[in-house]
């Protein structure tokens, strides 16, 4: 099982792979569903990593119907708006697509982000 904690270790050692590391925490949450993979806290050191994780684990656990743990609510919208896309062609509609979960926090991506082909 990967853990949300393990993410942010593995993003912080390496922000080169950021999304494949979240892609395959998402991959391993959606086969396995267990909510221990959200459960235990990890160390806000990155406004915009932090933010991006909390994010993504709500929309899994809604997706799932798994109640997100209370500590996910401590994680803070980012003081300006990330898009992740980083393209600026993307903007616009990152904006109207992104799922709720990450607008709160002022995370902006395509409505497709935790989606994999």
């Amino acid at each position: 099982m990967i853990t949300l904690r393990e993410v942010k270790e593995q993003v912080v050692a390496d922000p080169r792979w950021w999304c494949i590391h979240l892609m395959d925490f998402v991959d391993d949450f959606r086969r396995r569903k267990d909510p221990r993979a959200v459960a235990e806290p990890f160390e806000l050191t990155n406004e915009k990593t932090d933010a991006l994780l909390a994010s993504t684990a709500e929309a899994i656990c809604d997706e799932l119907g798994i109640q997100p743990p209370r500590w996910l609510t401590s994680v803070p919208a980012c003081k300006e708006p990330f898009f992740v896309g980083g393209l600026e062609n993307l903007k616009a509609i990152s904006i109207v697509e992104s799922p709720l979960r990450f607008r709160i926090r002022k995370i902006f991506v395509l409505e497709n982000f935790l989606s994999r082909v």
